[in-house]
Parts: structure tokens; sequence; C-alpha cells
């Protein structure tokens, strides 16, 4: 099943470029860093669905780092939520709904968001509302590395180690790039599983774009009691793209006509080949 995964994670990557050529814009670099992540959530670790979207006990998600809505896009059509022709047709055009950051008047998002340093502190709020209402909810957001450089960030980390939020999972991207770019010398992280620790939180690190490492952290933050658990994915800005790949001036930028073809084909053999790969396997154990 992960290998088709993995294939999936590629083809909506096809989505996002197209998605992005069509309108003139978009964030393809974080985009393409942030996908296996989403993918690992919506299709295995998550219990939500169009079908479930308003129980009260399913789970909750938040894109804090929302300049990536074209990779939640994609996922949120793949699941289900979205019309996938209309997303990639209506994109970041003049009056459409799909806006270059979550929509929450779209089904399945649940807050728009954009404005770095806001998703932690928001699903703090909710994870302990579900607690106070007995729910069985697990809340998840996905943050940015650039974006912890902002307060609230850590403001809502206190909070959720001080009232033991064990179904909180936050994840960070951490691909080491944003637009101005190295995150290392915009704002210097130092050990973030050593930082987060120490505000009383479980910190497991994972390979961001490795669906097997990525479900294998979200079984260790299932399994964690007493307290918050952060995923730190460490990612590759532009991942799947050769000449888009840890490259900083990529985190905002549209492929030309030559570029656009080159990126479609080398995701393309991705995709295929983790299709052979599954094909092989269900072949060799019949």
């Amino acid at each position: 099943m992960n290998d088709n995964l993995k294939a999936l994670a590629y083809r909506l990557r096809r989505d996002v470029l197209d998605m992005v050529c069509q309108a003139k814009t978009g964030h393809i670099g974080g985009d393409f860093s942030v996908m296996e992540i989403l993918v690992s959530l919506y299709m295995d670790e998550m219990n939500i669905s169009p079908e479930n979207q308003n129980q009260p006990d399913r789970d909750y998600f938040i894109l804090s780092k929302g300049h990536s809505v074209e990779a939640y896009y994609s996922v949120l059509a793949a699941k289900g939520f979205l019309n996938r022709d209309e997303v990639i047709a209506g994109f970041s055009r003049f009056g459409s709904k799909y806006i270059g950051h979550p929509n929450n008047k779209l089904p399945g998002i649940e807050m728009n968001s954009g404005s770095l340093g806001h998703g932690l502190p928001v699903c703090v709020g909710i994870a302990l509302a579900c607690k106070m209402d007995e729910r069985k909810s697990r809340v998840y957001t996905v943050m940015g590395d650039g974006e912890l450089a902002e307060g609230s960030v850590w403001e809502g980390a206190m909070a959720a180690s001080q009232y033991g939020l064990d179904n909180l999972c936050a994840v960070v991207d951490r691909n080491r790039l944003q637009i101005s770019g190295s995150t290392e010398d915009v704002m210097h992280h130092d050990d973030l599983a050593a930082r987060f620790t120490a505000f009383g939180w479980n910190a497991v690190s994972a390979a961001g774009n490795d669906i097997d490492s990525l479900l294998k952290a979200f079984e260790r933050a299932r399994e964690t009691k007493g307290k918050p658990t952060v995923v730190i994915a460490g990612t590759t800005k532009g991942c799947g793209v050769s000449f888009m790949e840890n490259q900083a001036g990529w985190h905002h930028k549209v492929p030309d006509a030559q570029q656009y073809e080159l990126a479609k084909k080398e995701l393309k053999e991705r995709e295929e080949a983790f299709i052979h790969e599954s094909d092989s396997k269900q072949t060799g154990n019949l």
C-alpha cells in the first residue's frame, strides 16, 4: 500500500505543476517538500473524510504554512473533498474560490491560514476543547521551519505542554530554506528536537519525503501519552524535480515551458517507478 501512496505523491506533484503553471503563480518549492507529509496524513493517518467531516469526533488538520496551498488542494481533491479539474483550472483565478491560501469556505478546510505562526496556537485550542469534551479526536498541524521564528509558535508550544495535549501532533516541514535564503542564516534553529523537548514535547525525527518513515513517526505520536508530539520532518525543497531541489529561488517561481516539460517528465518517471515496485511486490506474493 505504501508504494501506492508514494506514487500518489508524485502524481499530485504533477497536479501542482499544472496548477502553478496555468495560474502563473504559486509556492512550488514548499508544495513539493510537504507533499508526502500531507499524503501520509490524509490517506493513512487521520480519521477525516468527506463522509465524516461534520462529525465532532473526527480528526482536525490545519495547514499553518498556508502558502503551500497548492499541495493541500491537490491532496483534498484526491481524498474526495474537492473536484480535481476545478482546482487545477480555477486556482488563483479572479473570482475563484480556490485562492492562494487555504479557504475555509471549501469542504475539508477548518480555517483560513497563511499568516505564519497561527496554526499551532489554534490547534492547541482545538485539542484542549477535544480533551474537555472527552472526544477521541486527534489534532494535526504542519508548519514550515521558517515559520518557527514567530513567537506565537512557542507560546502555543508552552500551552500544549502545560495542558498535556497528547492528542496534538505538530509537523515541521524542515526543508531549511525560505524565500530569503537558508533558515539557518535568517534565524538559526539550533537542535529543534532539543528545543521542543525543553518545551515539554515528545520530539520525533522523520525523513519527510519518505512515507514509511512518516507513518512510523505518526504511530509513535499516537502512542505517546501525557504530552504533545512534534515530528521534525527533514525534507527537500522542490523534491522530485532535479533543477528545483534545494534551491531557495523555487520558493515562489513559475516554470517556463521547457522547465515544465522536464519537471513533468521527471515526476512521471518517479511515479511510474513506485507503481512498478508495487506491481512487482504483488506479483511476488502470488
